[in-house]
């Protein structure tokens, strides 16, 4: 048993060796690219879903293709810093969703920028003072984030990108007995996406929504009789007991996050592209708002509707088709959709999620 522990010991430091070489030369040619680029750009999203997806479909295991995309997140995330650190805003504080999205795309190698609002995010990124921004989409519970949403029509910004974040809440306290807990923290949306464990298990305890998870965590930090639902990164940075795991109603509880910066992203080959628009006033223009997509084989994989803040009973419609805008087919469905459509704004083209 000895001898074959350290045979294998062996092989590891030297594939460890061989790691630390290869890591290094990619690092340097990334180096190589930065300098030949000679763009302020640092980040092609187009490029690195490209690379993850490629080692996604030839991974042989043992590592599975979240294993796989997590380590070579990190890899561009380290590589990419040698040109220069990307500077990333997000919905703060430390320990939210938002942040967990943010690390997720852009690994650990970046300087992190924590806003108290989504309003705070998006002004960060158009004032230059970040890279990018993160902020939430919808949630597979919830729906959609409506404050996301209407920034997104008035701001000069484009959608880079995309995150799918499984979200995972628990309940956090400085104590664990739930007999004791009078109040429990959190935002509105995890409030409402654990609301059926709260009514089988604290029924009588008032809930209190707050701005963020994070800040729910530090409001149950400061009083052993209150609680706090968060993600489990929140329990270790405000010192709270996690006290049940995994208390959303639904166990595929996800939420889509948007990477905003001052960018127009080329083509990866997998694509999705949003838009927002409204229809004339006039019967049927809801109808012929589609009709492009329809005659151009453009599938549509979202259609959310909000007040158009223009006049009483006026809508807008925000929407997600595959492909990407420079696409041949999905180029002609936006042309004659503008043909037809009150209003068109394309907010972006960008890799669908890896």
């Amino acid at each position: 048993m000895t001898d074959k522990l350290k045979h294998f010991r062996v092989q590891i430091d030297l594939i460890d060796d061989e790691l630390l070489k290869l890591v290094n030369q990619r690092a340097a040619l990334a180096q190589q690219i930065g300098h030949l680029k000679n763009s302020d750009i640092v980040l092609r999203p187009e490029r690195e879903a490209q690379i993850l997806q490629r080692m996604k479909d030839n991974n042989p295991g043992p590592l599975s293709a979240q294993s796989v995309t997590q380590l070579f997140t990190e890899v561009m995330s380290h590589c990419r810093a040698l040109e220069a650190p990307l500077s990333v805003a997000y919905l703060g504080p430390e320990g939210t969703f938002t942040e967990a999205a943010a690390l997720k795309r852009f690994g650990s190698a970046i300087l992190g920028q924590s806003c108290a609002t989504i309003d705070d995010v998006f002004h960060a990124v158009e004032s230059g003072t970040a890279h990018y921004g993160v902020v939430p989409a919808e949630n597979s519970t919830e729906g959609a984030i409506g404050r996301t949403l209407d920034l997104l029509l008035q701001s000069p910004l484009q959608v880079c990108g995309e995150v799918m974040l499984p979200v995972h809440q628990c309940l956090l306290a400085r104590q664990c007995d739930l007999g004791a807990i009078k109040a429990v923290y959190s935002h509105s949306q995890s409030l409402g996406q654990c609301q059926g464990w709260l009514n089988e298990n604290l029924p009588n305890v008032a809930r209190i929504a707050v701005s963020s998870n994070a800040e729910a965590a530090r409001l149950a930090a400061e009083n052993a009789h209150s609680a706090a639902i968060a993600g489990i990164q929140a329990a270790a940075h405000f010192c709270l007991i996690v006290c049940v795991e995994n208390i959303e109603d639904d166990a595929n509880n996800t939420t889509r996050f948007l990477v905003l910066g001052n960018q127009h992203v080329a083509p990866s080959g997998k694509d999705k592209t949003s838009l927002v628009m409204s229809a004339a006033n006039r019967p049927g223009a809801v109808h012929d708002l589609l009709v492009p997509l329809a005659n151009h084989g453009v599938s549509m994989t979202k259609l959310e509707s909000r007040p158009a803040r223009s006049g009483l009973w006026e809508y807008i419609f925000f929407v997600d088709i595959e492909g990407h805008q420079s696409d041949t087919k999905v180029a002609a469905a936006l042309a004659e959709l503008k043909q037809v459509a009150a209003f068109v704004k394309i907010l972006g083209s960008y890799p669908v999620a890896v």
